[in-house]
């Protein structure tokens, strides 16, 4: 597999430095791209960089991540406004931990292949670097010049921001320069990946190598940031980042993520974000085109990262909670859901609180549903709405809007939902 061929087809290349495919066809190149640090998980919009070292992995060159510790205590000026809060050694620790842990979903990195993937940590170099050592033996070597002629540096010099740059953000072409150059003398590592907002710190690094080693053998490659169709910022949704940790984003929520963008940007994702061979995702497109209400390019996009991210019981179980408002075994399913899925199929729906001691005494539900929460305006219209078979508790009718309520209807031993008509639902939640 041909590195290069294989990101150029996905839309995976922006920018790529001469010279740099003839090193990649003559041996096993060492590469890295950078991570920040500053949360214990990844979000979607860090996939792209992580898509393009599996792709590296599986050309059989030799992948390193590198999170970025020291220069996550910074802060990239890079497409900011705003200098980023500081964050101590006991946290980064922990959030590489938690990204070694999700990378390894994707990348190999406990087998004895020469080309297994490495995690390093560019704190641990940074460290005991004393502040003099540095501008010595590295400053001396990119000129004031050469930094202030960057992109990232000029925007903000411009007056784009009220607040300016501090020395500190300005210093961090210089620090991502360094690790370049520390991979190269510690790894042989002689490409960088990143985004395309990323070029200026990249080429600062090879600048570097080539200014302090005289080696001229070192490349980047960027990927284009990632938009989507309708110009709106991908990976965001109204309640924030998709992360891949399920603490903060479930399954069923990734699920639907994917499941629900449009065609146009489902064609460019699934290019992106899975590793299906080109043929298998021109047929996908090609059975799009003849019946787009299928939407076979979102269901197997969402099916192919969900499973990556999570696991194929996960994406299962997202499906299954997906189909609850139509199936005819939605009462299963209810029963048989967690309490984070319940309540992400039925996030805004209204709530009300109830007594638990009332459904374990055997509240009759008219007087449970107009007296203890008011989803009923009164008990005849309870009554006409049951007989009419337009009332249901957990998606199965019930016709006697007097019998009694129990314990057996509680799902996840804490909510009962309340259908009243074919579209109106409502969360009671027992306490």
């Amino acid at each position: 597999m041909n590195f290069i061929e294989e990101l150029t087809w996905r839309g995976m290349i922006h920018s790529v430095m001469p010279g740099t495919e003839e090193q990649l066809n003559k041996e096993m190149t060492t590469a890295y791209l950078g991570i920040d640090p500053t949360a214990d998980s990844l979000h979607i919009g860090h996939l792209v960089g992580v898509m393009m070292l599996k792709h590296l992995q599986r050309a059989g060159h030799k992948p390193i991540a590198l999170v970025g510790g020291a220069t996550g205590m910074i802060g990239d000026p890079s497409m900011k406004s705003q200098e980023r809060k500081l964050i101590d050694e006991e946290t980064l620790r922990h959030n590489q931990e938690a990204i070694k842990r999700q990378l390894a979903k994707f990348l190999d990195f406990d087998s004895d292949a020469p080309n297994a993937a490495e995690l390093v940590n560019n704190y641990d170099w940074m460290k005991n670097f004393s502040f003099l050592e540095f501008i010595r033996d590295i400053g001396k070597h990119i000129t004031v010049n050469y930094m202030m002629a960057k992109d990232s540096v000029k925007k903000r010099l411009s007056g784009e921001s009220r607040e300016g740059m501090s020395f500190t953000e300005f210093s961090y072409q210089l620090l991502q320069g360094y690790d370049f150059l520390h991979l190269y003398q510690t790894r042989g590592c002689r490409l960088q990946l990143g985004g395309s907002d990323q070029w200026g710190n990249m080429t600062t690094g090879t600048e570097l190598i080539r200014r302090k080693t005289g080696e001229e053998n070192v490349f980047a490659i960027t990927c284009p940031l990632i938009t989507k169709a309708d110009g709106g910022k991908f990976g965001k949704t109204e309640s924030g980042n998709v992360w891949l940790d399920a603490r903060y984003t479930s399954p069923y929520k990734f699920y639907q993520f994917w499941l629900n963008v449009s065609d146009a940007d489902a064609e460019k994702y699934i290019k992106i974000f899975t590793s299906l061979p080109k043929e298998e995702i021109d047929a996908l497109i090609a059975e799009q085109a003849a019946d787009p209400g299928q939407r076979p390019l979102q269901k197997r996009l969402a099916k192919e990262i969900t499973i990556m991210v999570h696991s194929e019981d996960d994406y299962n179980a997202a499906v299954e909670a997906s189909q609850i408002l139509f199936s005819n075994k939605a009462g299963e399913i209810l029963h048989r859901i967690d309490e984070d899925t319940l309540l992400a199929v039925f996030e805004g729906v209204p709530t009300f609180e109830i007594s638990r001691e009332d459904i374990e005494n055997g509240i009759k539900l008219a007087d449970l549903l107009v007296d203890k929460a008011p989803v009923f305006p009164s008990k005849a219209e309870l009554r006409k709405l049951a007989q009419g078979g337009g009332f249901a508790i957990n998606k199965e009718k019930v016709s006697d809007a007097y019998a009694a309520a129990s314990t057996d209807m509680l799902l996840n031993d804490k909510y009962i939902l309340v259908q009243k008509g074919k579209k109106n639902y409502f969360l009671l939640i027992a306490k």
